[in-house]
């Protein structure tokens, strides 16, 4: 059985959500440290700063997502998002392509960098 490939917006998404639950934890290590109000704030503010990279994150993912190609999965005929030359179905995880010169080959994220 060959790797798992999952849609890019998806693993974005992913990331962005946990920004947000290590972010809340480390608000809440900072809790630990009540008697030191230096090292409390600290984690505070790296807590928060976390949750405002998720916000970042979700928000240019959402705008990301607005311009990306909507096709219909082959495999599970759902609409889908295809971001960069190959991508995945984010719902059944089928490898999908927009170049038709990549038809039929083995898939492979290093099609979506650009060769030097």
């Amino acid at each position: 059985m060959g790797a798992k490939y999952s849609n890019k917006i998806n693993k974005i998404r992913s990331f962005a959500l946990i920004l947000v639950f290590a972010g809340i934890i480390i608000m809440y290590l900072g809790l630990f440290f009540q008697t030191s109000p230096l090292l409390m704030t600290l984690f505070m503010l790296l807590g928060f700063l976390a949750i405002i990279a998720s916000t970042v994150t979700y928000f240019w993912i959402g705008m990301l997502s607005t311009k990306t190609v909507q096709v219909v999965c082959p495999n599970c005929e759902r609409t889908t998002k295809v971001l960069g030359r190959v991508d995945a179905c984010m719902y059944c995880d089928e490898p999908l392509t927009m170049d038709k010169s990549l038809e039929g080959k083995e898939f492979d994220e290093a099609y979506n960098h650009k060769k030097k």
